[in-house]
């Protein structure tokens, strides 16, 4: 594709607006319209922004060349089917479906249509930045705590699909070692999901991964540690800050990049690039977003199983 881009959103919520904005800002995109069940919800977002507000699928994919889907996460697979069947490259924020499935037929119909999907795992834009994805050793050991307030967003999956996936995601990028087992406990809440799990994956390479994520908590907390065969590198998330004792070059200034300062705009930049055929691929691919979501349904059970 080339030309200006005319962005469309489907959702006008937080992240639908966020996803909006993008594409108003970003070089070589427009925003045309904002799709949403709620007409003045959808102009609310696409007016001040230059787009058109629209309700029914139809003339919303008429009227755009690429596809954001920021609707709850229950819509992502039925939605980016529709689009890619009109033949529009899709950016679906995570997860990318709610079953492996339904993902699958995602992937599948993307690749027979020869379109781009990328999947909004945005942190791992962070990870570049930091340098964390050229780290030459294999990691032993990782440890991820994301916890939060709770919050409406989000509530039609479980605090695993919703948080732990991040994390999820970010431990496969470090590793080329296959999950092979996936246990853990978790609390429900208010939403009748789990609000709150921890689990603990193993993989075939004997690494060893923790997470423990919270929508209950009274405020923000996000960590990690890696713990490599040379040293080990703890990352506060929140202060954007992180300790390396292992040989390897970090970047201590990561946080003043344009990438890392705005991980959605480098995540919808990159996907606008592979659009175009500027880049060989987003940041995170289909098949990417499919193991992330595996392991997390993995989770899910072992938190049922643990019930």
């Amino acid at each position: 594709m080339t030309g200006i881009l005319r962005g469309g959103v489907i959702g006008a919520g937080v992240f639908g607006g966020y996803h909006a904005r993008q594409y108003a800002q970003l070089p070589g995109v427009a925003l045309s319209a904002v799709l949403d069940p709620h007409p003045d919800r959808a102009a609310k977002v696409a007016v001040p922004l230059g787009g058109r507000a629209f309700h029914e699928m139809e003339a919303f994919l008429d009227a755009v060349d690429v596809v954001t889907i920021a609707s709850p996460a229950t819509w992502h697979a039925e939605q980016a089917l529709a689009a890619i069947a009109a033949g529009k490259p899709v950016y679906i924020e995570k997860p990318i479906a709610i079953s492996v499935a339904d993902a699958e037929k995602v992937r599948a119909a993307a690749a027979a249509a020869g379109v781009v999907v990328a999947c909004g795992h945005q942190e791992r834009v962070v990870f570049r930045a930091m340098g964390l994805l050229d780290v030459p050793e294999q990691p032993v050991l990782l440890e991820a705590l994301r916890h939060g307030p709770p919050s409406e967003r989000s509530r039609d999956v479980s605090a695993v699909l919703d948080l732990m996936v991040h994390d999820l995601d970010l431990a496969l990028s470090i590793t080329t070692a296959e999950p092979v087992t996936a246990e853990g406990e978790g609390r429900f809440g208010a939403s009748g999901a789990w609000d709150a799990a921890r689990a603990e994956v193993s993989f075939d390479s004997g690494f060893t991964a923790l997470f423990d994520v919270s929508r209950l908590a009274e405020g923000r907390k996000r960590t990690m540690r890696v713990v490599y065969p040379s040293g080990e590198v703890e990352i506060d998330f929140m202060a954007r800050t992180f300790r390396n004792t292992t040989p390897f070059a970090l970047n201590p200034d990561f946080a003043d990049t344009p990438a890392a300062a705005d991980p959605l705009g480098a995540s919808v930049e990159a996907f606008l690039q592979a659009v175009r055929g500027e880049a060989p691929r987003p940041i995170v691919t289909a098949e990417e977003a499919i193991r992330a979501l595996d392991l997390a349904i993995a989770v899910e059970q072992a938190l049922e199983d643990a019930a």
